[in-house]
């Protein structure tokens, strides 16, 4: 059996701030289904909820050497639906009122790397053959085995997998404070390998020092490698394409799920898809907008950020709202985005719904009630809405890049197949022109009963993505 060690900066019930919280969670739990002992380690937050605390059981204290200093670690484990979570815990580093940005964040994930690997130790009969990092936060982990484990006979034959989530945020920090901490030779910045023009890049030394690297959608596996999405690394990319993979994000069928859904008003399947409308004229109703079960209901939940298309939408907004529908958004972000939809809201409140904030209640009930999902991404690694939507029923409107590209099939009236709407260039006229198409079939009652049940049969679960990582760590193993 296959022995996987998931490391990550945040993972699901306990911390999250985005879908990699998600994917902590839910792909170690596939893979334990399939027969991998699949494990997760993140750190030990102050966020993590009380109830989750009070029955971590205590394994191990030691010592995380930090430049020349030895820093407290404790470990700490709980099990949680089957998936056993480590927790690395030291009050200094991880005490703190949110996960990230802080001036320290190099020295603090430096020393969760080197606490990830010191833990090994204390795992008892576990101890894993692969360590799974993920962003910039574990690329460090690769590097430090590499040059300070790999010589102890228990750690020479443990292999490394890196996976980008988003290539954007790369960790990067001054090189004379890190050379320091992580007790490197020069070889490792004066030759290039971790340098980031006059820093060091966590991102870059997962990228050059795993022994495979993924991304979240085959897509975007491409697009990195190309100067518009590859953040100034598309060079290295491609030098480090024969260990390049890109493997679609899956959902967790049993958390989004509308038959079972406790957040939504009525819950439903293929077979009784009409009570959808129900979900629909009870989110008119709370977000105060006219209940009419006719006119269709836009979605966005999102973060409100350039990098979301938000600057598309800004361009045409009042053209949007002319049109015979409601628009329902979801989100925080950039003030000016905030602003946009709330100034907007006053002047069509009948039009436009603006709810700026994070609520995982009402984007349940948003996916239930909305008709259609728009996700028109600058860039989009995997993208969770999108998948959300389908199962959901919600049919997406989405710009065709990385895993929206490969998730999404537009729609072919003559034909009848696909499970969506979506267009090509980053061109808010083009977005406009989908949308409108989307609401012109909307008003074809047939086939848009047809596409919703194609949507909603489709499985998009973590199953298939799951074996395609066994496949890999087989190669390694």
């Amino acid at each position: 059996m296959e022995k996987i060690l998931f490391a990550a900066s945040e993972a699901h019930p306990f911390a999250k701030t985005g879908g990699l919280g998600d994917v902590a969670y839910s792909l170690p739990k596939a893979l334990r289904k399939l027969g991998v002992d699949a494990r997760v380690i993140l750190p030990k937050y102050l966020q993590i909820p009380s109830n989750f605390k009070s029955r971590m059981q205590h394994i191990a204290d030691f010592t995380v050497p930090v430049g020349w200093r030895q820093k407290y670690c404790g470990l700490e484990c709980y099990d949680f639906n089957d998936v056993p979570f480590y927790f690395i815990d030291n009050e200094y580093y991880f005490k703190r009122n949110k996960l990230y940005g802080f001036f320290d964040d190099g020295e603090r994930f430096s020393f969760f790397s080197r606490a990830v690997l010191e833990s090994m130790r204390y795992m008892g009969n576990f101890f894993p053959d692969i360590i799974h990092c993920n962003d910039w936060h574990t690329g460090m982990i690769p590097v430090l085995l590499n040059e300070h484990y790999k010589k102890n006979n228990e750690y020479t034959n443990v292999k490394t997998i890196f996976s980008i989530h988003n290539l954007k945020y790369q960790g990067v920090f001054p090189k004379e404070i890190l050379s320091e901490l992580l007790c490197l030779g020069d070889e490792y910045f004066n030759e290039g390998a971790l340098k980031y023009y006059d820093a060091i890049s966590f991102m870059k030394a997962g990228i050059n020092f795993s022994d495979i690297i993924t991304t979240v959608s085959r897509s975007y596996a491409e697009e990195i490698k190309t100067p518009f999405y590859g953040e100034t690394l598309d060079g290295l990319l491609n030098s480090k394409s024969y260990k390049l993979h890109g493997i679609v994000n899956g959902i967790d069928y049993e958390i989004f799920d509308p038959s079972k859904d406790k957040h939504i008003y009525y819950r439903y399947n293929t077979s009784n898809v009409y009570e959808k409308i129900r979900n629909k004229t009870r989110l008119q109703k709370i977000l105060n907008l006219p209940e009419n079960k006719s006119v269709p209901v836009i979605a966005m939940v999102t973060r409100l950020v350039k990098q979301k298309g938000l600057d598309l939408v800004a361009s045409i907004i009042q053209e949007l709202l002319a049109m015979d529908i409601q628009l329902v958004v979801l989100g925080s972000g950039d003030e000016n985005y905030q602003d946009l939809f709330q100034y907007f809201s006053h002047i069509y409140p009948s039009k436009l719904s603006a709810n700026i904030k994070f609520d995982d209640d009402l984007a349940s009930k948003i996916y239930a009630g909305s008709d259609m999902f728009l996700m028109p991404s600058l860039f989009e690694p995997c993208g969770i809405g999108q998948l959300i939507s389908l199962r959901y029923g919600t049919i997406p409107i989405v710009r065709e890049t990385g895993g929206l590209k490969d998730t999404i099939i537009p729609y072919n009236e003559y034909t009848g197949e696909g499970n969506g709407f979506s267009f090509a260039n980053y061109d808010a006229h083009e977005m406009l022109n989908a949308i409108k198409y989307a609401v012109k079939i909307y008003e074809n009652k047939k086939a848009w009963s047809d596409i919703m049940k194609r949507a909603m049969l489709e499985n998009n679960s973590w199953e298939n993505s799951a074996k395609t990582y066994i496949d890999l760590y087989k190669t390694l193993i």
